[in-house]
């Protein structure tokens, strides 16, 4: 059954995706303003099952520095000529656009799309993800899978290979070539292809995080836990922030909690383990949230500061993450170099 959104779902979508990118992903906001003239009128996404299962799909994102698309923003048409590009390729339209990713600002970018394209509410990884390696077309391997991007000054790159890390070196050539960021399609998939390759229902997921956001904004933490399902890991004062010796990528925040536990979270481009007293509690690819305990602002990486005061949950990754042997293992913290924290799935 089709999803019907309005105009005043997007501020709790543009919510739950902050919360799936799990500290990482960008903030929505850039899209969201960007999308909003869409939701004049209602709009309505469909789970691929509900598509002819022949239906040629593509997922969009912006790609390269998420803070350097906020200074210099992305033109109103910056995806138009990698779609005819990849339409040229194909022979065929491109009928229904996906998200890349459930979290941060690309998971709103498919309804860039709303005027001419069917929206589907399934996207490629579940949250936000650094690597084309930890989403699920790749990870699958997804026949016939290419990617078109920009390159700066109307130039267009269209690359194809099996390999996901070619095609991420080649897309961080192309990102650097264009000025740091762009715009990427990946495209050669159909409906039937999503109903396997990737993880459906983020919209409504985003949907009900938002609104149990926005209903216990001034209500105890804990019941906003308990009205997402969410285990409250504990809530404090950040102590310090340290980097890694070894990646420089890589800190740790260290809070006091409220209960006298001392609170250690993990992270690199996203939020991927939280031990207490030094035992680990949860680890990527399940969702690991920090919001800000006063303000309840959901708190991305690289707004963690010391002396902020702040909550964090963990919740379940979606079921596709554990439908399949060495699918979480491309998400573990061992994936990005950080051992000993992987959990006993």
């Amino acid at each position: 059954m089709a999803l019907t959104l309005t105009a005043g779902d997007l501020p709790l979508l543009a919510a739950g995706a902050s919360f799936f990118g799990s500290g990482g992903g960008g903030s929505p906001t850039l899209t969201e303003l960007m999308v909003r003239p869409v939701f004049a009128s209602p709009v309505q996404a469909v789970l691929p099952g509900e598509l002819d299962p022949d239906t040629p799909c593509f997922a969009a994102a912006f790609a390269g520095s998420t803070m350097l698309l906020n200074e210099r923003l992305p033109g109103a048409d910056a995806f138009g000529p990698l779609v005819t590009v990849a339409e040229r390729w194909m022979g065929r339209r491109l009928e229904a656009v996906c998200s890349l990713e459930a979290g941060g600002m690309n998971a709103l970018t498919p309804f860039l799309f709303a005027h001419d394209r069917i929206i589907i509410d399934a996207d490629c990884s579940g949250r936000a993800v650094p690597t084309l390696g930890r989403t699920s077309i790749y990870i699958n391997e997804t026949p016939g899978l290419f990617a078109v991007c920009s390159t700066g000054a109307g130039g267009v790159s269209l690359l194809q290979s099996r390999r996901a890390e070619d095609v991420d070196q080649l897309l961080r050539a192309a990102m650097v070539q264009s000025g740091g960021a762009g715009a990427v399609i990946f495209a050669g998939f159909t409906a039937r292809d999503l109903t396997t390759d990737s993880l459906h229902g983020h919209l409504a997921h985003s949907l009900e995080i938002g609104a149990a956001l926005a209903s216990t904004r001034s209500e105890p933490v804990e019941l906003l836990a308990a009205r997402l399902g969410a285990r409250l890991v504990g809530h404090g004062r950040v102590l310090a922030l340290t980097q890694d010796s070894r990646d420089p990528h890589v800190h740790a925040a260290e809070i006091g909690g409220m209960d006298g536990a001392v609170i250690r979270l993990v992270s690199r481009s996203e939020h991927l383990a939280v031990l207490v007293d030094g035992e680990p509690i949860a680890a990527a690819p399940d969702y690991i949230v920090a919001i800000d305990a006063l303000s309840r602002k959901l708190i991305e990486v690289t707004d963690l500061h010391v002396n902020r005061h702040v909550a964090l949950l963990t919740l379940p990754a979606d079921q596709w993450w554990r439908a399949a042997p060495g699918r979480a293992d491309r998400l573990f913290p061992s994936s990005y170099g950080i051992h000993g924290l992987d959990p006993a799935w």
